[in-house]
């Protein structure tokens, strides 16, 4: 079985089995291109959005406790620096998986021009 004939950028080669004529494995076959897009998009999207709800709503909720005397001030503003370190940790999430997914779409950019140079 032949391995993927793409390279990462660092120069070393994929492990990954190649299929097909093509000599990529599915990951970089182009004809695939339009699958892995429509799943990439659709990657991560959920459960972000529901967290940050969630946290919004329990703010609201710790901010009128708060103002109406039914939790103190001190646990009050504990617990939002809590949320917000959370925020934070979803929102570099969110960063590193676009990161990831403008790395894989560069990489399969660069190997259908090198494809194409070579042709």
């Amino acid at each position: 079985m032949s391995v993927c004939r793409a390279t990462k950028r660092n120069g070393e080669p994929y492990t990954l089995p190649s299929k097909g004529s093509s000599a990529l494995c599915w990951a970089h076959d182009p004809k695939n291109a339009e699958r892995r897009r429509r799943g990439q998009s659709r990657g991560g999207k959920g459960k972000p959005n529901k967290d940050i709800q969630a946290i919004k709503g329990r703010l609201w909720a710790l901010a009128d406790d708060v103002l109406e005397g039914r939790v103190d001030k001190g646990k009050g503003a504990v617990a939002s620096q809590v949320m917000n370190v959370y925020l934070r940790a979803v929102s570099l999430e969110l960063k590193i998986k676009e990161q990831e997914e403008l790395e894989t779409r560069l990489e399969e950019l660069e190997t259908v021009l090198a494809q194409k140079r070579g042709a």
